[in-house]
């Protein structure tokens, strides 16, 4: 992909990545980008570089604009290595003296990645640069997902640079919000934030109170992967701010996975009972369902049920796969449930169930167990389950 020009002097530079389908354990079947800026003023600044397999897409945008020999100053908002993995060959071929201006935290996690050989300007909160006709202002946002996150933010443009904030894992051709699907643009957006800022809900809220108290306004909002948002941006941020709150819904999700079909057949009868009290029920199976796929349905849904077969007196493994990944995604005002079948010991909906107590699930039934195929009582206490857990779920209409 070329450089496209997204507003007077300055332009997307970064880069496609049209073939990754695996983001630490994150499902990204659309690919993904790495967006970098270039500002073409008194001093020419970039912000951000690419992940260091896609250099030559990168530097090769940069070339079809000026010499990159001319850019003056670099600005890493996020020292993740998608981000910064390209710094030392840029920073060789423009020169190792000129500033990478970063945050506090910034400044020593590049040191640990890179050693001390660049030259490192930590800033902080509200300080200001100017690089001619434009100044930069930077925005701590500590923890938005790493330690070392900022943003970068033109007032005289009411641009946005908002690192790994707003993005999506998604490869395309188009650049802006408003050139590709707007259902799939909020759909991606959601799982990247269901898998990667969820944990930070809290933190996103304060962001956005502080945003609203220095009355920033945005024509457009950058962010280090997917697409610009320009026509879309109030809906993006009242999502965040929906999903952040974490709000129980009257919905319920049910997970899990099967050996000899029998904690399947009881996953699918409490799915009927749920669905026959009229609440919205989506039922996910771990052989077909990718953990970044239904940690996205997590999302929305006030109760999630957990089911298992016992396996070597423990959690199947790819439940506990999953349970590991959600318990690190930290959700929370959720129901809980566990279940599942067993042979001979059934120790895996009463480990589901602790699990769900460390996360603070509110448990609504204590687990249920049914040794091999569920007979006929089995199967009523499946539906009592479902009828449980559909109760709870309608007292938040």
């Amino acid at each position: 992909m070329g450089p496209v020009k997204i507003a007077d002097n300055i332009y997307w530079v970064g880069a496609v990545d049209w073939n990754i389908r695996d983001f630490h354990g994150y499902s990204t079947y659309e690919g993904s980008t790495y967006n970098a800026y270039l500002i073409l003023d008194e001093k020419i600044t970039l912000i951000d570089t690419v992940k260091e397999h896609l250099y030559e897409q990168f530097i090769g945008n940069i070339k079809q604009i000026i010499d990159p020999k001319k850019i003056d100053i670099l600005i890493s908002n996020h020292t993740e290595m998608d981000h910064s993995g390209s710094i030392p060959r840029l920073m060789h071929l423009i020169g190792k003296d000129k500033p990478i201006y970063c945050s506090k935290m910034g400044k020593k996690n590049l040191s640990l990645h890179f050693g001390d050989k660049f030259y490192f300007i930590p800033v902080g909160d509200g300080d200001k640069l100017s690089i001619g006709k434009r100044e930069l202002m930077f925005i701590e946002t500590r923890m938005l997902h790493w330690p070392d996150s900022m943003f970068t933010y033109i007032p005289e443009e009411k641009i946005l640079f908002s690192s790994d904030a707003f993005g999506e894992h998604y490869a395309t051709s188009k650049r802006f919000d408003y050139e590709v699907d707007k259902d799939e643009l909020f759909k991606q957006a959601k799982k990247y934030f269901a898998n990667i800022l969820y944990p930070y809900s809290n933190l996103i809220l304060k962001l956005v109170e502080k945003i609203q108290k220095l009355k920033l306004e945005f024509n457009m909002i950058c962010p280090d992967h997917g697409v610009i948002w320009t026509k879309n941006i109030p809906d993006i941020v009242s999502r965040y701010v929906e999903w952040s709150k974490q709000e129980q819904k009257s919905r319920a999700l049910v997970v899990y996975d099967t050996m000899w079909h029998s904690t399947e057949i009881m996953a699918e009868e409490i799915v009927k009972e749920i669905a026959k009290e009229q609440i919205d029920v989506k039922l996910m199976s771990l052989k077909s369902c990718h953990r970044s796929d239904v940690i996205t349905e997590v999302l929305d849904s006030g109760a999630v049920l957990i089911g298992s077969p016992t396996l070597n007196n423990n959690i199947f493994p790819t439940v506990s796969d999953f349970l590991t990944y959600m318990k690190g995604l930290r959700p929370q005002n959720k129901i809980g449930a566990a279940f599942g079948s067993y042979g001979w010991s059934g120790e895996a909906p009463k480990v589901i169930e602790k699990l769900l107590e460390e996360m603070k699930f509110d448990i609504v039934s204590p687990a249920l167990r049914i040794q091999y195929v569920p007979n006929a009582q089995g199967l009523d206490m499946c539906r009592d389950l479902g009828k449980q857990v559909a109760a709870r779920l309608k007292q938040l209409k």
